[in-house]
């Protein structure tokens, strides 16, 4: 397996008496009341902290919360996620109220053997967004041993996620690694006939996406708006349909791609459509072949549902990425919910990414009945287009 797959883990660390600095993702939603509403990035790292306290290490966790842009805003606190894991762990955490400062060096002086320490949010400090080297450095200067657990942001050039493994010993935790197991499977030895779905807006932000999954899967599903991208690049008209003009050439060369490759791109032959961007408006089903001059696509038709299904009940391998309708209004979410409801139920190995994407699955209650809910968007999506993680960058290989 590729070497970006195959890094250095926890398991072949010596870890007894070690200061081990710990980042998490523990970016969760609060509600008015500061209770955490949604806990499983927390929940998903819970193995590693519990493996952290068993092998007797000194366990110094670090993470962010929120955008308070370089300032302490006390609604930003980890104060709530400090809380959560006294419970979840049954020990005792302290919160430092500040990032690698005094408190931080004073509890980690007193730490015995499985202690739990966590320091503030780090983007309290301006430094943590910049990739600073020198934030770097205080940050390292409390442990032996770096491990970084937090796949959600694997993708960001920020100091604690790019920077540390430059002046610590360092490792990936075990829900990075099984992360990185499992979309690398996806990518380099699928069981097929291996299905991709992608939707979302535009083309622009999933270029690099689609032509790789045009190199690795044998059936390519597109819907939401970038679909109507791809239709005029077949010379339809899709009326006032959200369409990138300066990417139909685009679309055109990708599924001429796909075309020579032999992977087979599925685009909608029928959507639901209306007169105005308005969850209110009339809607009715129109074909691809006679859309409409005045109305727009807001989500996949009844006969494209029937032929996605077709093709995922086909599958040994399912990875979806992004909505296929305007799925924030209920009366548009028909197909992108219909489709989450057809992974539940297929014989395939599956696996579901992007905040949206898993958003749907949890609102539907179908996390248990599918293979894989990735804890990060923005990193599934740079993995699987190829792109060496920042996260990843200074770690090394097996």
């Amino acid at each position: 397996m590729d070497n970006m797959f195959n890094k250095v883990t926890l398991r072949e660390m010596v870890l007894k008496g070690k200061r081990v600095l710990l980042r998490v993702d523990f970016n969760v939603p609060l509600n008015s009341n500061l209770q955490i509403t949604n806990d499983k990035r927390i929940r998903e790292t819970l193995p590693t902290i519990n493996y952290l306290i068993e092998r007797q290490a000194k366990i110094i966790i670090i993470s962010h919360l929120g955008r308070p842009d370089g300032k302490v805003m006390p609604e930003f606190s980890l104060k709530p996620v400090a809380e959560y894991l006294r419970v979840a762990l049954k020990k005792p955490i302290l919160l430092a109220n500040d990032v690698a400062g005094p408190e931080t060096y004073k509890y980690v002086r007193s730490m015995k053997e499985g202690d739990i320490v966590m320091m503030e949010n780090l983007r309290f400090d301006p430094r943590e967004t910049m990739n600073d080297p020198e934030f770097a450095k205080e940050l390292a200067g409390v442990a032996d041993l770096y491990c970084n657990d937090a796949f959600g942001t694997m993708h960001r050039e920020h100091t604690s996620i790019s920077k540390i493994a430059e002046f610590l010993p360092s490792c990936i935790g075990f829900l990075v690694e099984k992360e990185l197991q499992i979309l690398g499977h996806a990518i380099t030895d699928p069981k097929r006939p291996f299905v991709v779905i992608i939707g979302g807006a535009k083309i622009k932000d999933k270029i690099t996406l689609i032509s790789r999954m045009i190199d690795v899967a044998d059936v390519v599903l597109i819907g939401g708006a970038m679909a109507y991208t791809f239709l005029r690049a077949q010379g339809y008209n899709m009326g006032r349909s959200i369409v990138e003009k300066d990417k139909v050439q685009l679309a055109r060369l990708l599924l001429e791609k796909a075309k020579t490759q032999g992977t087979k791109i599925v685009l909608p032959t029928d959507h639901i459509a209306t007169g105005e961007f308005n969850f209110a408006a009339e809607s009715a089903t129109v074909s691809t072949k006679k859309f409409p001059r005045t109305a727009m696509g807001m989500d996949i038709g009844p006969a494209t549902i029937r032929a996605f299904k077709h093709y995922i009940s086909k599958a040994s391998t399912v990875l979806w990425n992004g909505p296929l309708g305007v799925a924030e209004f209920q009366k548009f979410a028909k197909g992108t919910n219909q489709i989450a409801e057809a992974l539940a139920d297929a014989k395939a190995f599956t696996i579901v990414g992007g905040g949206d994407s898993a958003k749907v699955i949890e609102q539907l209650n179908l996390q248990d009945k599918i293979n894989h809910v990735s804890t990060g968007g923005g990193a599934m999506l740079k993995l699987l287009e190829g792109t060496e993680l920042p996260g990843l960058k200074n770690i090394s290989n097996k």
